[in-house]
């Protein structure tokens, strides 16, 4: 037998299938999706088993043979080596990149495989564990292919059980335990806690953890009695860290599906019973509630004895979501996302690998979720631009999902009151059926919006950032005891510091770009390479005091509110969400202490759900208009939106305050009359005129390097490449250099290619991808190659 294996090396020049025997005693354990060891060159490395086959074109004598498995069991399902592949392909990226994607941070690290002798075992399997076993476990692999064939019938029968231990913090979590050593021996009757304690161990099929023998009453000294006794013993059993455990989560109470809810998840469910793909857009106003139908579509999954995947965009919007899912399905849910520890994350995703939870929810990174047999799939505001990874691979989750969602033969439900132009087009077109929730599930109005001028308020006197018509309904909510949300799209203190004689601008000296002020810690930052430096006393140009800070960002804002309201406020941005578990804290902080404002970047501008919120306030909603691409305006729609459906979610009335420059702006005029298909109409009209996304496919090229004249000869060179060798329907814009034309230290010049139908096109990607890794290492000179950009900056 031999196994297809693709290596663990990052490299385009080993980017391919290399072909090892199968030794003899390992045909009957190694499978598809394995990790094993493998003689590479002159070392041993690791590597992925993708195929196996029974003969090969090689010469048998020349084919090397795998040194050992790491796992007991394979780390990669049959589905998900395809979907690697699929992947590999679309986005122009290595096989094996993708795999490690796929894969926890756990299994990156360095791992051992062990197997542990079960209580079950009998006296050929003790005897065996007792001869391999080296300080009461078994690394299998340092067991040889003997070894190895002897353990597999007692590992299939449960009489070895497997574990996996990763380095330093991503080892698996032990508790002390006392388990007992069934002696037939009960302490004297005069022992009482000895006997009642022994009885309750030795009814438990588990050992009994030391923390709950306390909590129950019984002291260490009953414990070391039962031990010097001869009766229990003390041991560590492996628990998994979960990062909810803190929590106690009740029952939801069911709610019934209204009428357009019933309908919309009546289609859901007849798809799911045909086993047929269908993607679904469900497109409802803010608090239209579309989590329900997330939810009963879950449940039927799941009484068909299939899984889900539930995906949403920001970490902010998990411990909400959480909430719902765990108060329905309880242990059944799993959570994956980037906050997790490595730990954390590696046991959530052993649970799914294992079987013992069903649902898994979590950002971008759990459309990769170990389940093997998905009975539908969920986006919630499947409009983000954060489903599009930032790094290589260059994967979409969108588009992940729905090649999950084929693979399975299920349904894919894209949800958002605002649906990218591409999804909607394409259900305008049938591709996609869409599903329509057209009022809000508990017959709430929608907010009243008002727009303010803020160059006419400032014409009137008002310089300060929030208009009087905003603070007047501030105070005025803050004597009810309401709630009010305030967005701002811009953390830090001020965007710059000023010299007021000079014009001196401080910049970062590593990238085209201005450094903030951030008040907490006194220094100016870039926010693209952490650069950081202290405040100046004077203008470095000129050696003038006269230096000031210009432009307000959440820091200041907050700092601002505390003074003009005399109110305590819950500031959400990337500085205040740095620490593990921080977006729960600040949450619940501002629910349960019934906190009067929150204020915050784009993080709450969706999913958050607060019925004591009756105000939102956005305080520059020109922030995403003015960004130069050309989803700009689809974005400031979006997120004007979005924010406006935070506030009435309850049985109070809300209002929503828009304060611009650019009041007659049609982005910012439909999302005050939430007006979407108005909106759309005009946007694709605008998108038609100027041949972008949906009616051009788009590929974004990044060249970058430390030298210029480097990055503008390859930046031609690239354009000459594509000019040669696309059809004349398709359009390159460029090269020119990036709006941020320097990012620590590496100049930045990119190309846009438009194109329909180039049918040879993905030749072209890998040959210029090849080219450019070649001469990366030449020259330095980097190519970046983006398939469906998200942002052309």
């Amino acid at each position: 037998m031999f196994a297809s294996v693709i290596v663990s090396v990052s490299s385009n020049s080993v980017d391919r299938l290399f072909t090892y025997k199968i030794p003899d005693s390992l045909v009957d354990t190694i499978r598809v999706g394995h990790r094993v060891f493998i003689p590479f060159g002159n070392r041993d490395i690791q590597g992925f088993v993708i195929d196996i086959t029974e003969t090969t074109e090689f010469d048998i004598s020349k084919v090397k043979e795998i040194n050992r498995i790491m796992d007991g069991t394979p780390v990669l399902t049959k589905e998900l080596i395809q979907l690697s592949k699929k992947i590999a392909t679309y986005y122009i990226d290595r096989q094996i990149s993708v795999i490690e994607a796929i894969l926890p941070v756990a299994l990156k690290a360095k791992t051992k495989t062990i197997l542990k002798l079960s209580e079950t075992a009998g006296s050929n399997a003790t005897e065996l564990f007792d001869e391999l076993q080296k300080n009461n476990e078994i690394v299998v692999s340092n067991l040889d292919k003997n070894h190895l064939k002897s353990i597999i019938p007692f590992m299939k029968s449960g009489e070895f059980v497997e574990e996996t231990i990763v380095a330093q913090h991503t080892k698996k979590k032990t508790n002390r335990a006392v388990r007992s050593l069934n002696t037939n021996r009960m302490p004297s009757e005069r022992a009482v806690k000895q006997r009642e304690l022994l009885e309750w161990i030795e009814s438990e099929a588990e050992p009994v953890t030391l923390l709950s023998i306390k909590d129950a009453g019984y002291s260490v000294q009953v414990i070391d009695a039962l031990e010097k006794r001869g009766l229990v013993e003390r041991v560590d059993i492996v628990v998994d860290r979960d990062p909810y455990e803190s929590r106690v989560f009740f029952e939801a109470e069911r709610h019934t599906l209204n009428k357009e809810q019933q309908v919309a998840f009546n289609k859901i469910e007849y798809s799911m019973k045909q086993y047929k793909h269908e993607t679904f857009l469900l497109h409802g106003v803010t608090g239209s509630g579309k989590t329900e139908v997330y939810l009963e579509a879950i449940e039927s999954a799941l009484e068909a004895g299939k899984d889900a995947i539930m995906l949403v965009p920001e970490i902010a919007l998990t411990p909400q979501m959480v909430n719902r899912f765990k108060a329905r399905f309880g242990d059944y849910v799993a959570v994956l996302h980037s906050a997790l520890s490595h730990g954390e994350k590696y046991d959530e995703w052993r649970k799914i690998k294992e079987g013992r939870a069903r649902i898994s929810i979590g950002a971008r990174s759990s459309i990769f979720a170990p389940f093997k047999n998905v009975g539908v799939i969920i986006i919630d505001e499947e409009h983000e631009s954060t489903y599009k990874q930032g790094e290589r691979p260059l994967y979409d989750a969108r588009q992940v999902a729905k090649w999950r969602a084929e693979y399975f033969n299920c349904p894919l439900i894209l949800g958002s009151a605002t649906p990218s132009l591409e999804s909607y087009a394409r259900s305008e077109k049938g591709v996609f059926t869409r599903l329509e929730l057209k009022h809000r599930a508990k017959a709430q109005p929608l907010p009243e919006t008002t727009i303010v001028d803020m160059a006419l308020s400032r014409q009137e006197g008002n310089i300060s950032i929030v208009s009087d018509i905003l603070r007047e309904k501030i105070i005025d909510r803050i004597q009810k005891e309401e709630q009010i949300i305030l967005l701002l799209n811009r953390r830090g203190y001020a965007h710059f510091l000023l010299c007021q004689d000079c014009g001196h601008v401080p910049m970062c000296p590593n990238c085209d770009i201005s450094l903030t002020y951030h008040k907490s810690n006194g220094t100016l930052m870039c926010h693209y390479c952490a650069y950081e430096t202290s405040v100046p006393n004077k203008c470095p140009e000129c050696q003038s005091s006269s230096i000031t800070f210009r432009g307000s960002g959440t820091e200041k804002v907050e700092e601002i509110l505390r003074d003009m309201f005399n109110t305590e406020v819950v500031r959400m941005d990337i500085d205040t969400t740095r620490n593990k578990g921080k977006h729960e804290t600040l949450l619940m902080h501002f629910e349960d202490e019934n906190i009067p404002i929150l204020l915050g970047t784009q993080m709450i501008a969706k999913g958050l759900d607060f019925p004591n919120v009756t105000l939102v306030g956005v305080l520059n909603a020109d922030t995403t208009l003015n960004i130069p691409d050309f989803r700009a305006n689809e974005r400031t729609f979006q997120l004007l939106t979005q924010v406006a459906g935070r506030a009435g979610r309850g049985d109070k009335t809300g209002e929503v305050i828009f304060q611009t420059y650019n009041p007659d702006h049609y982005s910012i005029l439909d999302a005050q009359m939430n007006r979407y298909k108005e909106f759309y109409m005009k946007e694709m009209e605008y998108r038609r005129i100027a041949r972008y996304s949906p009616y051009f496919f788009h590929v974004l090229f990044i060249i970058t390097s430390e030298n210029l004249e480097h990055c503008v000869k390859a930046s031609h060179d690239i354009s000459k490449i594509l000019l040669e060798n696309i059809s004349n329907q398709s359009i390159v814009i460029g090269p020119s250099p990036s709006p941020i034309e320097r990012i620590n230290n590496r100049f930045r010049f990119q190309i846009l290619l438009k194109y329909r139908h180039e049918p040879t096109l993905k030749d072209i990607l890998e040959q210029l991808d090849q080219r450019y890794y070649v001469a990366y290492k030449k020259s330095g000179v980097s190519l970046r190659i983006d398939v469906d950009p998200q942002f052309i900056m």
